[in-house]
């Protein structure tokens, strides 16, 4: 029994080496090699640099992973490269709520000034059919004391809540 657990030990020894032999050929895919402004040859698993001609890009990663790089002369603005290889979607999803945020809050304050107008279209016109009712009215003066409005008074005050009502209201 003895030799039979040596060989199942040894087998999977072997086939532990060949998962990790495989797994590490897999970055070998996407390797990258040019030559720099110095002439020295590189190597990386990401594409060049944009100043890099193309003509000094010795050799591409083939296979699944290969990434093309973008060309040297239409090379995009950090900020587009950034946006068109995905590495700022936190950030466009963080700017795209804050804009839902600001146009929610912006509605919600033209709701709420909406419905004030409307409030006080409402109070002027039912002020405006008392004082076309005739009641007699009051105002407290300067003193602290009662005065009834007379005619003119009336008549002015009627005036005023017109030019309030057709400048404010629908």
């Amino acid at each position: 029994m003895e030799k039979s657990t040596k060989s199942t030990t040894c087998k999977r020894w072997a086939g532990v080496a060949l998962a990790l032999m495989l797994a590490s050929a897999g970055p070998v895919w996407a390797q990258w090699k040019w030559k720099d402004s110095s002439g020295k040859v590189q190597y990386s698993d990401r594409p060049p640099p944009a100043s890099v001609p193309d003509r000094d890009i010795l050799q591409r990663p083939s296979g699944p992973r290969s990434i093309a790089p973008p060309p040297a002369e239409a090379a995009p603005a950090p900020a587009a490269a950034a946006s068109a290889l995905g590495v700022d979607k936190d950030l466009e999803a963080r700017r795209r709520q804050e804009e839902q945020e600001r146009e929610a809050k912006a509605r919600a304050e033209k709701e709420r000034m909406a419905q004030v107008r409307a409030e006080n279209c409402t109070r002027a016109r039912n002020y405006l059919q008392t004082l076309e009712s005739g009641v007699r009215l009051t105002r407290t003066n300067a003193k602290g004391e009662r005065e009834f409005l007379g005619d003119e008074a009336r008549a002015a005050e009627v005036a005023r809540t017109r030019e309030l009502i057709a400048a404010n209201c629908d």
